[in-house]
């Protein structure tokens, strides 16, 4: 089933490097924003939903800049020469 492939996919597909550098780039300072500001918020009302939020964008940064960081070792491996 796997083996014989029928399609027109090709055999090592890639995905867009500089594109996925350019938007965690941009989702990671914003990112880190809204956690400042959710957890200000949640420390100054005492609101539980705000510590909330400030979890959830501290997780959206902290994809963005895993996701940074493979897009850079991905980008380096590439440019490496073959051995």
């Amino acid at each position: 089933m796997w083996g014989n492939r029928r399609g027109t996919e090709p055999t090592e597909a890639r995905s867009a490097l500089r594109i996925r550098a350019v938007l965690s780039g941009v989702a990671l300072p914003i990112a880190l924003a809204a956690t400042i500001f959710f957890a200000y918020a949640a420390a100054a009302t005492g609101l539980t939903v705000w510590a909330v939020e400030a979890g959830i964008a501290a997780f959206i940064a902290l994809v963005a800049a895993i996701d940074l960081l493979v897009v850079w070792y991905r980008i380096r491996r590439a440019r490496r020469p073959p051995p």
